[in-house]
């Protein structure tokens, strides 16, 4: 079989070659070209060492020399070359004590995790594939390569992996994979918090979030977090609506942990080692759509204006996918009437007030607290009646309140 490479990575395969060396595409690039999507990345295996890669080509990185790792960049692109290796003993479950280099393409190969991510290919020998990664694909399996016992005692992620894949290719778990996965899913604990963050994200924006289930009834959430195992009577219903919701991290954990309390499924993601800024909006919608809204203007405009345009429709979309039957006509008159104040230009945003704190300041208010709860008045007035946001209408409003 040929794939088709991008220029960038088969000129630096041809150029090895051509230097006496051996070269491959190798892992995910070819398992996704052979399932007729397009890779992200394209990563090369090689027998030439990292110096013998850096004297070859003349734009280099030195991204992980020590573990045998260059990236060579191809008119502004950059493509990670690895020298084929043999790990040594991993010591902490994740990274092995060193490396080392082997001149042998299958010694490199079957220290990968999965068969569909140990299959190497050139354009010169066309597919290297001697672990049947292309027969599970077709199969739609994740099998380990070799002892699936070794693989994860090598590198605990993995089993977290096994579980991603399966949610991103749509894939079951192989039995004796899956059953080496639940073995020693406590060694889970000795990944940290980020890695594992980084996989259930990945799992989630996939399109079978709903295999998060997997994590559960393989008995791998108790090495999750405490928060996360807690939630899972909560967090398990209408998993399989989960992926009509955007394919966005923060839309995707809201949607996931919409009945916790706000406070909780922010502290879930805090010990899961989240950023901030996807917390805050995870617990700005949970917080949101427990809200019971109903179809009046001025309490739609009250919602909108604590939310981001974004946010506000990712609010609706949640609402949408996970309404009962019954309140879908509230809620598709919500989302008419919130077309409507935008349309009108309605003030949703104390920007927008008719009035500043300037205005204020320079009619004789005094700064301070005192101002900020002024302008606040104003607004949630406007926010009733927006026809009265005129500087007119509202200066003789703040003369009123005094």
């Amino acid at each position: 079989m040929k794939l088709q490479m991008p220029k960038g990575a088969a000129d630096i395969i041809e150029r090895l070659e051509e230097n006496g060396f051996q070269a491959y595409a190798v892992g995910g690039c070819v398992r996704d070209s052979i399932l007729g999507k397009v890779p992200q990345d394209w990563d090369i295996t090689t027998s030439a060492r990292p110096e013998q890669v850096k004297a070859v080509f003349p734009r280099t990185i030195d991204t992980g020399i020590q573990h045998g790792t260059v990236t060579v960049m191809v008119e502004g692109t950059g493509y990670e070359v690895t020298t084929y290796r043999i790990d040594g003993e991993y010591v902490d479950g994740r990274h092995p004590r060193s490396v080392e280099f082997t001149p042998d393409l299958l010694e490199d190969l079957k220290r990968r995790d999965f068969t569909i991510n140990a299959m190497a290919y050139s354009d010169r020998e066309g597919l290297v594939d001697a672990f049947d990664g292309r027969e599970d694909l077709k199969k739609g399996i994740v099998r380990c390569v070799g002892d699936p016992v070794c693989r994860f005692t090598e590198d605990a992620l993995r089993i977290l992996r096994a579980v991603r894949f399966s949610a991103q290719l749509g894939f079951s778990i192989e039995k004796d994979t899956r059953q080496a996965a639940q073995t020693l899913a406590a060694n889970l604990s000795k990944v940290s918090r980020e890695r594992v963050q980084v996989e259930l994200t990945k799992l989630l924006l996939s399109d079978h979030p709903e295999k998060i289930r997997l994590v559960y009834d393989m008995g791998l959430a108790p090495y999750i977090t405490e928060g996360f195992c807690q939630a899972r009577e909560r967090c398990l219903v209408n998993l399989d609506r989960l992926s009509k919701t955007a394919p966005e991290k923060h839309v995707r954990w809201a949607a996931f942990l919409r009945f916790e309390k706000p406070e909780l499924a922010a502290g879930i993601l805090r010990d899961l080692k989240m950023d901030n800024d996807t917390i805050d909006k995870v617990k700005t919608l949970i917080f949101a759509a427990k809200e019971k809204l109903r179809p009046e203007k001025p309490e739609i405009r009250r919602v909108m204006s604590r939310l981001s345009s974004k946010l506000y429709q990712d609010l609706l979309d949640i609402w949408e996918i996970y309404g009962r039957e019954e309140e879908r006509e509230r809620l598709r008159q919500i989302r008419r009437l919130s077309e409507q104040i935008i349309e009108d230009g309605d003030c949703i945003c104390l920007k927008n007030l008719a009035v500043s704190g300037k205005d204020l300041i320079e009619a004789g208010r005094k700064p301070g607290p005192e101002l900020g709860k002024t302008l606040n008045y104003l607004f949630q007035l406007v926010l009733d009646h927006p026809e009265y946001n005129t500087k007119e209408y509202l200066m003789k409003a703040v003369g009123d309140e005094r």
